[in-house]
């Protein structure tokens, strides 16, 4: 199960009922905003105990189209990148984690 951004908004609702939807939802969006600027600005951005985002450049390169197998010509492209951070390392992977992450069934 993955999280959408407006459940991110909904939970964050009820966890604060004081707080208006549309004003949390001014929030989330700034915060993703703001990161996404600095990402593009080139600059790192540091969430403490939750991770790294992170710019990296990819060179221009001669990549193989895998079904002709024909030389292709692959522009240089900046990437995302995101490190975890500690505290979210060690919650993922406690021993004691009572919510497992569930694995998609097919």
């Amino acid at each position: 199960m993955s999280l959408i951004k407006s459940q991110l908004i909904q939970n964050i609702t009820e966890a604060n009922p004081h707080l208006f939807v549309r004003d949390v939802e001014r929030i989330v969006n700034t915060i993703f905003n703001e990161i996404t600027n600095s990402l593009a600005e080139g600059k790192r951005v540091e969430l403490r105990g939750f991770g790294a985002f992170s710019v990296q450049h990819r060179k221009s390169r001669v990549g193989r189209n895998p079904r002709t197998g024909a030389a292709v010509e692959v522009e240089e492209k900046f990437i995302p990148r995101f490190k975890t951070g500690k505290e979210l390392r060690v919650k993922l992977n406690s021993k004691n984690n009572a919510s497992q992450p569930k694995q998609n069934e097919e």
